[in-house]
């Protein structure tokens, strides 16, 4: 197997590492109908996340390997977009997650009590549009990693 093949591979397993944890980490969150449940899927979310952060980051750095290989790449309109929008679905961590599941974090910790109070949806529905985002920015990638349209 040549190197580039063993990168096509690593990026391939590193899309499904990562990826498909975060495709399935509102589903996890959503499913649940009381604090318990919920303080628990948010610990199960946070295992994933983990998942998504190694994946990421083998992803970034096997297509970049891959395009300094084969140079060609970079001329390719489907790889810049790729890697545009990956670096921006990337950058969605810092500036747009981070600051709105800090607050359901600090709150999961803080409340008291078994019924899921209704402050708590409307924080999730803020933080879930931009996953939700997020993810269709994935599945833009993934179809562009396929089809290699332009």
């Amino acid at each position: 197997m040549s190197l580039y093949m063993l990168l096509v591979t690593i990026h391939v397993f590193s899309a499904i590492l990562g990826m498909g944890p975060g495709f399935v980490m509102i589903r996890v969150v959503s499913s649940a109908k009381n604090m318990t449940e919920l303080r628990h899927a948010y610990a199960i979310r946070n295992r994933f996340h983990t998942f998504v952060m190694i994946g990421g980051t083998l992803l970034l750095i096997t297509g970049l390997a891959m395009g300094f290989l084969n140079p060609s790449l970079f001329a390719e309109g489907w790889y810049w977009l790729s890697l545009i929008l990956f670096l921006i679905a990337l950058a969605f961590g810092p500036l747009l997650l981070s600051p709105r599941s800090k607050p359901i974090k600090r709150w999961l910790n803080e409340y008291n009590g078994q019924e899921i109070p209704s402050k708590y949806y409307s924080m999730e529905k803020k933080l879930f549009r931009y996953e939700r985002l997020e993810n269709i920015i994935f599945l833009i990638i993934i179809v562009l990693m396929i089809l290699k349209p332009f």
